[in-house]
């Protein structure tokens, strides 16, 4: 059971360095925290690099340790504090391989598309929206925050490990489901725009939800199949894009 005890190792510093956006993608890996994500990457057969465990939780976390004893390193209290991004540390994290599956997505169940969304706890949320909904998969589009920052992970608690997920560009999708004839459903208040009230409930088709501020971006727009909006019914000019797209989610969902 191999153990490291210095902040200075240079292993150490690369884990480091997956705290950022740019060591994530120069690496091809990211990190979780905490007990919840790393048990749920267990469940899920997730190809695990490392768990790391500090020393004086060795004990506590017996279960994880039965179950991947050849992947566990041992670290001290200071390398913890120092991979952690987390207001309570819990002394477990894993390394774990970036993987996306875009031959996963064929649009027989619905599909989440996110465009410029930039807050990491809306993104997480989407992804966990859309996996309690029976969606197919979540497309994360240019300009929005990586899957992998530790703030939207957290958020999701998981369920990036249920169904695929993946950073590409949302023309390309938007083209592949109408060939298909899968429709793609917009979020916007423009002269298209329809109440999805309007919407019967179908088992295919493509959701885009938009930047906190500015909401889809206009080009989207208009290469979509309708767009929609939530009627509001009190004095509140607008929803949260995770609300808005969890209630359109559940709704639209046969």
């Amino acid at each position: 059971m191999e153990r490291i005890e210095s902040v200075q190792n240079k292993q150490v510093k690369e884990w480091k360095k997956l705290l950022t956006r740019k060591g994530r993608k120069k690496q091809n890996k990211y990190l979780i925290e905490g007990l919840h994500l790393v048990e749920e990457a267990v469940k899920a057969g997730i190809e695990i690099e490392h768990i790391l465990i500090r020393e004086d939780k060795l004990d506590q976390y017996t279960a994880i340790v039965d179950q991947v004893p050849g992947n566990l390193i041992i670290i001290s209290e200071s390398i913890s504090e120092s991979l952690s991004d987390s207001v309570t540390e819990q002394g477990i994290f894993a390394v774990i391989m970036q993987k996306e599956e875009e031959n996963a997505i064929h649009g027989n169940k619905p599909v989440l598309m996110l465009d410029q969304v930039q807050d990491p706890g809306n993104l997480g949320t989407l992804i966990r929206t859309a996996d309690a909904a029976g969606f197919e998969a979540v497309i994360i589009g240019e300009g929005s925050v990586d899957l992998y920052n530790p703030k939207a992970l957290r958020s999701a608690q998981g369920s990036h490990f249920h169904l695929p997920v993946i950073h590409s560009a949302l023309e390309n999708w938007i083209s592949q489901f109408k060939e298909k004839n899968i429709p793609v459903y917009g979020t916007a208040l423009d002269e298209r725009a329809v109440s999805y009230h309007t919407v019967e409930p179908k088992e295919q088709f493509a959701l885009i939800v938009g930047n906190e501020g500015n909401g889809v971006a206009d080009h989207l727009l208009q290469e979509t199949t309708t767009n929609l909006y939530i009627p509001i019914k009190g004095q509140a000019e607008s929803l949260n894009v995770a609300i808005a797209a969890s209630i359109l989610m559940f709704s639209l969902h046969q």
